[in-house]
């Protein structure tokens, strides 16, 4: 890229515009080319605060287990990739990585300063057969307990509304691919819904944009139900009421369940 036109940072993004040759142009409604593309990725100031939310966390936890460490990384780093991952993040999410090895590697090596950098390895990493570096993880009662990486989440790209389409117009198809498209969508519940092809479980209604949906136990845990895919379903919110005070899993039963407004199925 040649150089920088303008940009400016908005909500922990940068959108920029780069000056770029004809085949790498933007382009207007009508076709024209622009002479530039625009490109939003994290802002220098989110990488920063990231960096800083992970080296406090390491440095606090400086003598507590590894299994604990995991544990709080974990949450911090899959949140901040998640509100990430529909721009261009992929260079980022790597640098992420690098600096999170140093921070573990540091961490580990303070907590053993006797010990040779290999015996420190092979306690805190498990070889594999690429980056065996970023891997930091420990068995526990036979599970194993892994560090989240950054380059591990999956960048999706907003797509644009086709045409003139309106969630109004009747289209259910339509939006329900776009729906498991959408890169506010968790991955658990994107697994959900191609299961369930789009539709709710219980009222058997297509999910459309806008739908509130809550993740449900077919089994609830308090009666032995697993956390297991086998054993979740994706439900309107709603709907999700009615079942919990059927099965009694909800601990008090609301008043009034909103019904949902008819449509097409």
């Amino acid at each position: 890229m040649e150089g920088k036109e303008s940009g400016f940072d908005f909500l922990g993004f940068n959108i920029q515009q780069y000056k770029v040759g004809k085949y790498r142009s933007g382009k207007n409604t009508h076709g024209t080319l622009l002479g530039f593309k625009t490109i939003i990725k994290p802002s220098q100031k989110a990488v920063n605060g990231h960096k800083e939310k992970l080296r406090e966390v390491v440095e606090r936890h400086r003598a507590l287990p590894q299994t604990t460490l995991i544990a709080k990384l974990n949450p911090i780093i899959r949140g901040w990739c998640n509100y990430y991952r529909g721009v261009v993040s992929k260079e980022t999410f790597g640098e992420m990585d690098v600096y999170l090895w140093t921070l573990t590697w540091k961490w580990a090596n303070r907590r053993h300063p006797n010990k040779t950098k290999t015996w420190v390895a092979k306690k805190y990493w498990t070889p594999t057969k690429d980056r065996q570096w970023n891997n930091i993880c420990k068995l526990k009662n036979g599970i194993e307990d892994k560090l989240f990486r950054h380059s591990e989440t999956k960048i999706i790209r907003h797509v644009k509304v086709k045409g003139t389409a309106s969630p109004m117009d009747g289209n259910l198809v339509y939006w329900s691919k776009r729906l498991r498209k959408s890169p506010d969508v968790s991955t658990r519940v994107l697994k959900l819904l191609e299961r369930q092809r789009g539709k709710c479980e219980r009222c058997g209604l297509t999910f459309m944009d806008g739908d509130k949906w809550e993740v449900d136990h077919v089994i609830p845990t308090s009666r032995g139900g697993k956390d297991r895919y086998t054993n979740l379903q994706l439900l309107h919110d709603y709907c999700h009421d009615a079942k919990s005070i059927e099965d009694g899993s909800k601990g008090v039963a609301p008043q009034w369940i909103s019904k949902p407004r008819s449509r097409m199925r």
